[in-house]
């Protein structure tokens, strides 16, 4: 469902005036001002107040807010469930039975003016497909508009998203086409944060360089169109089974001698389907490969327990949420994390110990070794 004019709905708490509009000017009263009584597009604090509104009418209704997605609201019964998911005045409803369904649609109806879109097939630029084992999320028609948008659909497909031996550094020249670099970045980005973590890695590196890119970094961003040109119809299906959720950690030491930082990466599944990812430069220097692995695994953690604490408010998901296995492909990484003994040579580490350990003592998390080959992972490092 979609919200018609969603901001005019919010309430205002301030008093605020504005110039009569042109054209709409009162003869006689041209020196007055407006008064206004309900949020305004334009306003800073339009969007606020219409989340206001939301909760306010969400909670009068019997439904509650998860406290780790202040956008998922979710209504339990005895006999039934539904949740809703808002993003900005876009909704999707997902019930235990129909009649729920419906009557959250006349709730919706009753205190807003509604536009019923039918049942979910594309939200946000994604799109949603029913199978008979499952569920399918893709962005094809997105991708294929980005490589269309930015002239590379011609070019020859490539087999890889990154050429690893080339090493990308900062432009010390003249920039190569500056806005249009970082037009194509943001456009990979959301493609990244959805539906396609196998190009999370270069996106991520390609992003540092927007200020002044140079002919390399142009080579290295076309030849990630090139790659989803390739893999234009790859999609993320969710199995019915297993309903478990694990999670995979990896990190690389620092690869090349004027690199001061790692790289992590975590992947997170449910069903054969990643459901969280992420690769990012580490903040800080590790001293070694057990280091940098480490430093990811609490990053990991730190994952694992948000989504831990999600699946608790989901009604559907039995309770009480097991503890999520984390598997990493350091030995000498998961004994450091199971050791209580204090070593000062590893100090520095501390905190990030306690953390890791704390979670385990806690039933959140799980370590498990797996190899290097079967860590999903690996190709965000």
């Amino acid at each position: 469902m979609d919200v018609k004019t969603a901001f005019l709905n919010g309430e205002l708490e301030e008093e605020i005036h504005m110039e009569q509009p042109k054209g709409f000017i009162a003869p006689g009263q041209e020196k007055k001002v407006c008064k206004l009584v309900k949020s305004l597009y334009g306003l800073k604090q339009a969007p606020k107040q219409w989340h206001e509104k939301f909760d306010r009418t969400m909670l009068s209704n019997g439904f509650k807010i998860n406290e780790c997605d202040k956008c998922i609201y979710i209504k339990d019964t005895p006999h039934a469930y539904v949740i809703v998911c808002l993003y900005v005045d876009d909704m999707l409803i997902i019930g235990s039975n129909h009649d729920i369904i419906m009557n959250t649609k006349k709730m919706f109806t009753k205190h807003f003016d509604m536009k019923y879109m039918g049942v979910a097939y594309v939200i946000l630029g994604i799109k949603i497909s029913k199978t008979s084992d499952g569920l399918v999320l893709s962005q094809s028609h997105y991708i294929e508009t980005v490589i269309r948008k930015f002239n590379a659909y011609d070019s020859p497909p490539t087999k890889t998203p990154v050429d690893l031996s080339l090493y990308l550094a900062k432009n010390q020249g003249e920039p190569v086409s500056p806005l249009e670099h970082s037009r194509i970045i943001g456009s990979l980005m959301y493609v990244t944060n959805y539906t396609r973590p196998n190009i999370a890695y270069v996106v991520n590196k390609l992003s540092r360089f927007t200020s002044n890119p140079g002919n390399d970094h142009w080579n290295a961003l076309i030849r990630v169109l090139r790659y989803l040109r390739l893999t234009l119809n790859y999609v993320l299906h969710y199995l019915r089974y297993p309903a478990v959720l694990k999670g995979y950690s990896d990190a690389n030491w620092i690869s090349n001698s004027k690199d001061s930082k790692s790289t992590s990466g975590y992947v997170f599944t449910i069903g054969g389907g990643t459901v969280s990812w992420k690769s990012s430069k580490q903040t800080c220097i590790s001293r070694s490969i057990i280091e940098s692995k480490f430093i990811d695994l609490d990053k990991a953690g730190e994952e694992a327990e948000w989504l831990h604490n999600f699946l608790e408010d989901i009604p559907c998901w039995p309770k009480p949420v097991v503890a999520i296995m984390i598997h990493c492909d350091s030995q000498s990484a998961i004994g450091r994390a199971q050791n209580s003994m204090y070593n000062g040579k590893s100090r520095h580490i501390r905190q990030r110990h306690n953390t890791v350990r704390q979670l385990m003592s806690n039933g959140v998390i799980t370590i498990y070794y797996v190899k290097l080959k079967e860590n999903l992972a690996d190709p965000l490092t």
